[in-house]
């Protein structure tokens, strides 16, 4: 893999961004926010994966590896289309400032969306019917799937594929047809927000490459249960009879809990993948490629050792390592891709074998800062950092860097951090994110939280926690926020600044 260049970037996703409709979309919001990154010095913008969410509202655990969450399409854009009126507009509920209360998000969309393919139908942008056709065609391997899953799913009551009628549960052709017919209009529904969804972030993005930003995509391992792709290709997960999992995906006890994480995601069978030349994965990854500049891979780790959890198991402690797919399945990747722009999410448990499977691919790993405060031979600390990795305050699973330094850290890290610093530890946002921005780590990125320097209020997401995540939101009055400037001025001392390259 080809070298990154020094450089910098912010980790936001686009459901934070201020607006008026109750979540960041990819509107006028996402453009604001490319332009405040491209005037601040920065090179990326890196996001969290972009799919449907469900239940819990975890963009880990998506109805597609492939469709857009249709949440984030922008109201404003479908007015600009002449697809909503004014009026659809202003008659959107008052929603909280702050934080996304899904339900309501969700409640409204189906409403306003639906407003708007009713439209559609009617005749409304005409010039833009072609582009839906072209788009359907373009996308089949996924779009026909996920279509036909999403109408039963609606049909159903969002209830899971598992407890669908055996006939579809077990995908018979007959059953399969007959729900096609009859849910034609629906499917064509699903088809119309895809599209949508698409044609909005490809705006987006060839906004963002007019203003040197890159995009830094994210792809989990492993897919939701509860999923079209599963749904789809059950002969490709470990899952019983009745499709529910055999055994599931998770990790074992680390510093994020003392019983692990029981993820619950299905585990592939990765002989029935490679029998087919891991075609579902070369289209997953080919999509993805459409969308981002690189590619963050959530959990590498378990493409060399994977750890197995029997499903009965309430916890993740009783599981065991199970050997991944390795070098091969990247091999066969590049084979047909070409290089691969990815990114290895290496945090955790992590063996030389790992570490060697990484290496031997040329792929940048991941540094984060929170965790480097136990002694010098840390290899998270600033000087310890090798050249090619991305260097982080901390992550979306982190706590916001105040809200550790005030909760988290004890007292031995906290005297360790002003011993490494030489002085007082005043702002620990911008001291941490100093000693980042000065090491010799390729690309260093904060998430805004810590640009903000918000609390742990802020925190975007607590592992092992079911309830309350996902959800933090920023307002308009952050353009403006000092922590900008700060940015700016230690993204040029540290060389780090595109002009500077």
């Amino acid at each position: 893999m080809s070298a990154l260049p020094r450089a910098s970037g912010i980790l936001l996703h686009p459901s934070s961004l201020p607006g008026p409709f109750g979540i960041g979309d990819l509107g006028a919001g996402a453009r604001r926010f490319i332009d405040w990154l491209a005037a601040h010095g920065q090179t990326y913008w890196q996001i969290l994966p972009l799919g449907p969410t469900s239940y819990g509202d975890s963009p880990y655990q998506t109805l597609s590896a492939f469709a857009g969450n249709s949440n984030l399409i922008s109201l404003d854009a479908l007015a600009a289309d002449g697809l909503l009126s004014r009026d659809d507009l202003e008659s959107a509920p008052p929603f909280p400032r702050g934080r996304v209360d899904y339900g309501g998000v969700i409640s409204h969309r189906e409403q306003i969306l639906a407003r708007a393919w009713q439209r559609f139908q009617a005749g409304a942008a005409p010039a833009l019917h072609e582009q839906l056709e072209r788009f359907v065609m373009e996308h089949t391997f996924w779009l026909e799937e996920y279509a036909l899953y999403m109408a039963i799913k609606r049909r159903e009551q969002m209830r899971p594929w598992t407890e669908w009628d055996s006939g579809l549960r077990q995908r018979e052709s007959a059953a399969l047809q007959a729900a096609r017919n009859e849910l034609a209009a629906d499917m064509a529904s699903e088809r119309f927000r895809q599209w949508l969804f698409w044609r909005q972030w490809a705006e987006l993005r060839a906004y963002a490459v007019g203003r040197g930003i890159h995009i830094i995509g994210d792809l989990p391992i492993f897919v939701a249960h509860d999923s079209a792709d599963v749904w789809a290709r059950q002969e490709e997960y470990a899952l019983d009879a009745a499709g529910k999992p055999t055994v599931v995906a998770g990790v074992p006890p680390d510093y994020f809990s003392p019983t692990g994480q029981r993820w619950g995601n299905p585990l592939y069978r990765w002989q029935h993948m490679r029998a087919r030349g891991y075609d579902w994965w070369l289209q997953r990854l080919r999509t993805l490629l459409q969308l981002v500049d690189r590619v963050r891979i959530d959990h590498f780790r378990g493409f060399e050792a994977y750890w197995e959890i029997p499903a009965q198991e309430p916890t993740a402690i009783r599981g065991r390592w199970v050997t991944g797919p390795g070098a091969a399945f990247f091999r066969a990747l590049q084979a047909s891709l070409g290089e691969l722009p990815i990114i290895a999410e290496d945090l955790g448990e992590i063996t030389p074998a790992v570490e060697q499977l990484r290496d031997d691919l040329g792929l940048p790993g991941m540094k984060v800062l929170q965790f480097a405060w136990s002694d010098p031979s840390n290899p998270f600390l600033p000087h310890n950092i090798p050249q090619r990795c991305i260097v982080y305050t901390g992550t979306h699973d982190n706590n916001t860097t105040r809200g550790w330094w005030e909760q988290e850290a004890d007292a031995c890290s906290q005297a360790f951090v002003r011993d490494y610093l030489g002085h007082e530890a005043r702002d620990i946002v911008w001291a941490l994110a100093r000693a980042g921005m000065a090491s010799v780590g390729a690309v260093f990125i904060m998430p805004m939280q810590d640009v903000l320097g918000c609390g742990a209020e802020a925190r975007m997401n607590t592992p092992g926690s079911a309830a309350g995540n996902w959800a933090w939101r920023f307002d308009d009055s952050a353009w403006q926020h000092p922590g900008g400037q700060t940015l700016l001025h230690v993204t040029r001392l540290f060389q780090r600044h595109p002009e500077q390259q």
